[in-house]
């Protein structure tokens, strides 16, 4: 039996994920380009496998139709929105994921994220690469409003990391949760109008903040969005950093990847290329639990 992987950094940091596929009886085979596929490109990759493990790439009925043998989807990660689930059931393909895989290493870039927008680290670093010398004052985190918006695990992991920081946290999210009675719950227009920072993390891609919610959006708030490309709108969010009426954002994915977009043009805001789970120790765990969910879920019950 065969296994695609089609993650674009599987095993480089342990070889222990590709080991196990192999001691189960798997023929595996990675990514060959190391980055996000396309759907034709996927589609030519499952015409004779049993089993995959997925990234982000669009696993649509057209890509799922095609793979004929294909028995099983695991995915190496928490989201499920790339996998047409619907198809996936017609055509009896199991599909896992790895909720619990990405939650540290996403909470902890948030965080970094956060410190480095208020303090304007990144700005100085460019500036000193450029010849320019050039102190700015930032702003503390200290007793700041932070409103998250999504709070699932990763949502409250970042509540219970900035905590320390002494933040008011405020929380919304489409489910009641017994974890969020520590935090106050909110709704998304007090949210925007009150919050200092606000901190995206929910599991759809549908859009959020657009603009309408922009205008609402307290001026001065700082913005990060490291959950789905797409839930807000960037060329509203290039138009808010332009004039001023955001102090700075932080965007960790983005609706075309790789971004190539005028968001780069601007200062004030830190780019990074969909790297929330690109923490080594996380990512090794993500990996091991998608192969075990894969080898316990499917390669087992078909032996």
């Amino acid at each position: 039996m065969k296994v695609f992987v089609s993650t674009s950094s599987f095993a480089k940091d342990d070889i222990r994920p590709v080991d196990m596929l192999k001691e189960a009886g798997l023929e595996v085979s990675l990514n060959p380009y190391g980055r996000k596929l396309s759907e034709d490109e996927i589609m030519g990759f499952l015409h004779d496998v049993d089993y995959l493990i997925a990234g982000t790439e669009p696993l649509t009925q057209i890509v799922l139709e095609s793979a004929k043998m294909l028995k099983a989807i695991s995915r190496c990660g928490t989201g499920l929105d790339n996998v047409d689930i619907e198809a996936a059931d017609k055509l009896g393909i199991k599909v896992y994921n790895t909720p619990y895989g990405p939650t540290q290493s996403v909470a902890e870039l948030t965080i970094g994220l956060i410190l480095d927008m208020l303090r304007r680290i990144s700005k100085m670093d460019r500036d000193i690469r450029s010849g320019v010398w050039k102190k700015y004052t930032g702003n503390l985190l200290s007793e700041k409003k932070v409103g998250i918006i999504g709070f699932g695990r990763i949502g409250q992991k970042v509540a219970e990391l900035l905590m320390p920081f002494g933040c008011e946290i405020v929380y919304c999210d489409i489910k009641s949760n017994d974890a969020g009675l520590k935090f106050k719950n909110a709704s998304l227009d007090e949210i925007l109008r009150t919050s200092d920072i606000i901190s995206i993390h929910v599991s759809s891609k549908e859009q959020i903040i657009g603009k309408e919610e922009f205008k609402k959006i307290k001026k001065g708030a700082w913005i990060i969005n490291v959950s789905r490309g797409g839930v807000i709108d960037e060329a509203e969010l290039y138009k808010a950093l332009k004039e001023g009426h955001l102090s700075g954002a932080a965007v960790d994915v983005f609706e075309e990847e790789p971004y190539a977009g005028l968001l780069k043009e601007l200062d004030n805001i830190i780019l990074t290329p969909h790297i929330g789970s690109y923490a080594e120790e996380g990512r090794i765990n993500m990996e091991i639990e998608a192969v075990k969910n894969l080898l316990n879920g499917a390669v087992t019950s078909v032996e």
